[in-house]
């Protein structure tokens, strides 16, 4: 594997390898708190289960999948520094997308939003919670809606063309960018289309982490290579 000469990136691989490891294990994390807890079908529901358990309220509007998302901007940082030399227009053009697409996701989520809602929908008098109730609506809208929908397409284009980036890469085993592209093609449909994307969307998981794995290994043999003097 070739290293930088001009720069010493090996910090930054190291902290993509730790961060590769959390993501591996929040993944199963979120997934048991899904299947366990799953979260409620109406905005009130939500309500009443932030007056419960605000933590559980906040886990259930993916506070979890927030922090992986601030871990694949480590991974693409780490991956835009390996293959910029080789792949640069692919890579540039990925990692453009990747981080509009991350950019847009956090607006997104109402995790805090509804917390807030929440406690002024249990303190208003009956009359007025409804004001509370439309305002919930209009955030879990917006939780997959357009921005949603950008983050996730975006984030697939990003992951297609690193993926084939390493593919083209000496740096990488094939097998890496095969992992890769196959969580990228089962992410081609967004999870917000219903069932299938549901579906899609969990399936492209099992790709994910074998692909994540494998740049975890990249990444730690990087941050022990000798520089040459």
């Amino acid at each position: 594997m070739k290293q930088n000469q001009k720069t010493n990136f090996q910090p930054l691989y190291r902290i993509a390898e730790f961060s590769v490891l959390i993501m591996l294990i929040l993944i199963p994390v979120q997934i048991i708190i899904y299947v366990v807890s799953p979260p409620p079908e109406t905005v009130k529901g939500f309500f009443e289960l932030y007056k419960q358990n605000p933590f559980l309220g906040l886990l259930s509007l993916d506070f979890v999948y927030m922090l992986n998302i601030a871990i694949l901007v480590i991974i693409y940082l780490a991956l835009f520094t390996l293959l910029y030399e080789e792949k640069p227009v692919p890579i540039l053009v990925g990692l453009t997308f990747g981080l509009i697409g991350v950019a847009c996701y956090y607006p997104s989520n109402p995790a805090f939003e509804m917390l807030s809602l929440s406690k002024l929908y249990f303190y208003a008098l009956p009359e007025q919670q409804i004001i509370y109730l439309s305002a919930g609506e209009a955030l879990m809208a917006g939780y997959t809606g357009t921005a949603s929908n950008v983050y996730y397409v975006f984030n697939t284009i990003c992951l297609l063309l690193f993926s084939y980036s390493i593919l083209k890469s000496s740096q990488f085993k094939k097998s890496v960018g095969l992992w890769g592209l196959a969580s990228g093609f089962f992410m081609i449909i967004p999870s917000s289309a219903g069932l299938i994307g549901m579906v899609f969307s969990l399936l492209s998981l099992i790709p994910w982490m074998v692909f994540i794995s494998l740049l975890m290994i990249n990444f730690k043999k990087l941050a022990t290579l000798n520089l040459p003097v």
